[in-house]
């Protein structure tokens, strides 16, 4: 059966089918404590961008019966992403590289422990207002206050409303390094607001000086 698929290693969108893809399972019941069999399913991806041609590999973890002559998952336990190791994207060389390996950490983090991620990206965030706007004071809190008339209100609100998430937005008030109670769902808010402020501002300024170069080369060559 044919699907739509995105690469995490290039970002290519693609079509798999059976061409691209394969899997297999392991059954069992050695006296497990859930008394019954117990099935793990993998599964491979191969990118069709030729390209790439990276291996994405899952792995899910449950009950099984038997439904159609074989054993079949009825009941997930537990899933995991064996390969990519995490979901984070890869930014160029230009983003700054504490900004990239802390934003990198927090992604494979996010589910094993969100707090830990959580806490990674308040230092990420601050990073980036800190090396891009060259605006540093005590707290990350009056940091954000003062981007506010440097940036448009849409990107401000974003970075506003997710300082009042919960737990987060109690400890951006005080040291970014303070190790919160969070969940995944807001472990994840603050990783997407990552990756568009780095999109928004380091690529498309990469992208805008790449072009004015360009246009002025061309002049010069005239």
């Amino acid at each position: 059966m044919a699907y739509n698929w995105q690469c995490p290693f290039c970002g290519n969108n693609s079509t798999i089918t059976n061409q691209n893809t394969s899997g297999g399972s392991l059954t069992f019941n050695d006296g497990n404590k859930f008394d019954c069999q117990m099935i793990v399913n993998m599964t491979s991806v191969v990118c069709p961008n030729e390209e790439c041609r990276e291996i994405v590999l899952k792995a899910r973890f449950g009950k099984a019966a038997i439904a159609a002559g074989n054993y079949r998952l009825t009941e997930l336990v537990e899933s995991w992403v064996l390969r990519p190791s995490s979901l984070a994207l890869n930014f160029p060389d230009y983003v700054p590289a504490p900004i990239r390996q802390d934003y990198e950490e927090a992604c494979k983090i996010r589910d094993l422990s969100p707090k830990a991620s959580a806490t990674l990206s308040r230092r990420c965030l601050q990073g980036i207002i800190r090396d891009y706007w060259k605006i540093v004071k005590g707290r990350l809190v009056d940091e954000i206050i003062a981007l506010e008339d440097k940036i448009d209100p849409d990107t401000w609100a974003a970075i506003d409303a997710v300082r009042k998430i919960g737990n987060i937005g109690a400890h951006m008030e005080k040291d970014i390094n303070i190790i919160v109670e969070v969940d995944p769902e807001e472990a994840q808010l603050l990783l997407e607001l990552i990756e568009t402020l780095i999109k928004d501002w380091y690529i498309a300024r990469f992208k805008r000086q790449a072009h004015l170069a360009k246009i002025k080369a061309a002049a010069d060559n005239k």
